[in-house]
């Protein structure tokens, strides 16, 4: 009989298949805000990039480009990570 296996305080949403534990954000919710508000640099805010953001902010996300570029990889990317260096959940 085995016994369901206690979750890690310092991983609560698991490993990555690199050991580095997952993120406590989402990578569609990053890429979804990156899509529609990537001008603000909302999806960017959201993962923690703040300097990353502030750019986007007074650039209009590179009038657009950056911001719909960078939803993409938010939404695509397999090595997409918050702030934390911690990869975000799928």
């Amino acid at each position: 009989m085995s016994f369901p296996q206690q979750p890690d305080a310092n991983a609560p949403f698991g490993y990555a298949p690199n050991g580095v534990p997952y993120s406590e954000k989402s990578k569609v919710v990053a890429g979804v805000l990156q899509l529609f508000l990537g001008c603000f640099g909302v999806g960017r805010f959201y993962t923690g990039h703040t300097g990353m953001a502030i750019g986007q902010l007074l650039t209009c996300g590179g009038l657009g480009v950056w911001a719909l570029i960078d939803a993409i990889m938010l939404l695509v990317g397999s090595n997409t990570t918050d702030s934390q260096g911690r990869v975000l959940r799928g």
